[in-house]
């Protein structure tokens, strides 16, 4: 607690013209003492350090509650005479990278992928393509043909005038059926070695932002796991629809099915998010974070009409300890932790991975912020 001034230093002290201890609370003037503890409190909850808030503002909020909950304290500030400003708090160290020396490195995902209900796929991977190439049109259509035209050997020499009619009807159908089928393949054969001239035999779009601990295990977890589905296309840096910014960290695009990741750094605990998007820790709500993915998961919902999508939350513990999470979405969005999520997304997206839509590669690919160096 901050002892008072005495009398006469306290007339040379200049009033506190920067912070006003009532504005600061959030109360009026003539403020019981009830109200003046329980704003504190409400405060103390979201400006603690552990909730986000910093040590200076904190202390500032104490010295606050200290001085207006002490009724001579109070009247002394009432009436203009300050109360010496808390000691400065002391330089925070400067923050260091993963690289440098980190106090705590979260291990990234160890689940043996053999233990996963999709590995098999990835065993003898099948060359995708990125068109539904019809590739028997071409022998049914020829097939249909021939067996129109072999008809008539199976008919008498001479054929009633309306029979002839039939006949020549069918083998006018049956060009027009081969002639449509030839043609569509044609049209898939085209689309596939312009999908192949754009997007080569590229499975990782974009440059991941691997400063982040969180985002460097992530980057690496989608690589080697979920990038050996086969269909399986991974982004990092995405910008929503109608934003220039890197609003998404990570994506797995999957046939028709899309998978938008952001990774945090969280205490350890139990973590689950409401039907509204709050945040939960042990059963209480969380400030200690936030997330916006939902935003990005409605977006691009609209932007990929057809295409199934949610968000993900991975939660890193941001130190020694144990994460849980409750996979129930909220407005879109899961909390997992990494383990769980190549398991239970893995196999969501397995479940379509047969086939590259180039039309929806092409329009997740054009939200890519930036790509790596030639």
């Amino acid at each position: 607690m901050i002892a008072p001034l005495p009398l006469s230093g306290a007339r040379e002290a200049s009033r506190l013209d920067e912070v006003d201890y009532y504005e600061l609370l959030g109360v009026r003037r003539d403020a019981g003492a009830a109200d003046i503890k329980s704003a504190f409190r409400a405060l103390a909850k979201v400006m603690h350090p552990d909730a986000g808030g910093t040590a200076g503002t904190f202390r500032l909020l104490k010295s606050a509650y200290e001085t207006l909950s002490d009724p001579r304290r109070r009247a002394e500030y009432d009436s203009g005479i300050a109360e010496p400003k808390p000691p400065p708090p002391a330089p925070r160290p400067k923050r260091r990278m993963y690289r440098d020396e980190p106090a705590y490195i979260p291990e990234g995902c160890d689940v043996p992928p053999t233990s996963l209900p999709w590995w098999h796929l990835t065993k003898h991977q099948p060359r995708i393509g990125y068109v539904r190439t019809p590739g028997h049109a071409p022998a049914i259509g020829i097939g249909v043909a021939a067996v129109v035209l072999a008809v008539p050997l199976l008919l008498p020499e001479w054929l009633p005038p309306v029979l002839l009619v039939s006949w020549l009807g069918l083998i006018a159908a049956a060009i027009a059926v081969a002639a449509r089928l030839g043609r569509l393949y044609a049209a898939a054969v085209k689309a596939q070695r312009a999908a192949l001239a754009e997007f080569g035999e590229r499975t990782v779009f974009g440059v991941a932002d691997v400063e982040p601990v969180g985002e460097r295990l992530t980057a690496d977890m989608l690589v080697t796991y979920l990038g050996r589905l086969p269909g399986a296309r991974v982004f990092h840096g995405l910008s929503t629809p109608g934003s220039v910014f890197a609003d998404v960290e990570h994506a797995v695009l999957c046939g028709h099915r899309l998978v938008l990741v952001e990774s945090k750094l969280w205490l350890p605990g139990h973590y689950e998010i409401d039907d509204d998007g709050s945040l939960w820790r042990n059963d209480h709500a969380f400030r200690g974070g936030s997330t916006e993915l939902s935003t990005a998961v409605a977006a691009f919902g609209e932007h990929l009409p057809g295409v199934q999508v949610r968000g993900v939350v991975l939660v890193y513990p941001s130190r020694s300890g144990e994460v849980t999470t409750d996979p129930a979405a909220g407005r879109g969005v899961s909390l997992m932790t990494p383990g769980s999520f190549v398991e239970e997304v893995g196999t969501w997206l397995a479940a379509d991975c047969a086939t590259v839509d180039h039309h929806v590669l092409r329009a997740v690919r054009a939200q890519v912020v930036r790509e790596p160096a030639a």
